[in-house]
């Protein structure tokens, strides 16, 4: 069975869950509002961490298939252009103090500093796919 009929096999599967779970929130939806959803919270919350790591399995497959296929070089430079724009989103984000979360335990200055990294590293990427979709247009219209 080729890569592509398992992928389609996991995305089909993944598919199937996250739409029963959404019938099921819709199904309950007095009990969202009215605070009950705990089990279906939980049950969505799985379903994130499961999705996450398909993602990163696949990420990981990829990037090694990519090393090993004569392709290093490339690999290589991709990896290293996204661990730089992590390095500058955490050296330029703000974490210089501990956060009360709404548990009321504490996120420590750390904690808080990778959050803010995260989300700086969300923006740059964004912005750059944004960029290259822009001249991606731009240079298909061009060529017509």
């Amino acid at each position: 069975m080729g890569l592509h009929k398992i992928l389609k096999l996991i995305v089909g599967i993944v598919g199937i869950v996250a739409l029963v779970v959404a019938g099921m929130v819709w199904a309950n939806n007095e009990a969202i509002v009215g605070g009950d959803s705990q089990n279906l919270v939980d049950i969505m919350i799985l379903l994130a961490w499961i999705v996450i790591g398909i993602a990163v399995i696949l990420v990981a497959i990829f990037v090694i298939k990519g090393l090993f296929s004569g392709n290093a070089k490339n690999t290589l430079i991709g990896a290293g252009a996204f661990l730089l724009v992590v390095a500058i989103s955490y050296f330029a984000a703000s974490g210089a103090e501990e956060v009360a979360m709404k548990d009321g335990e504490m996120l420590s200055a750390s904690g808080s500093q990778w959050v803010s990294a995260g989300i700086n590293a969300f923006f740059i990427l964004a912005a750059v796919a944004i960029v290259l979709m822009i001249i991606s247009g731009a240079k298909k219209l061009v060529n017509k």
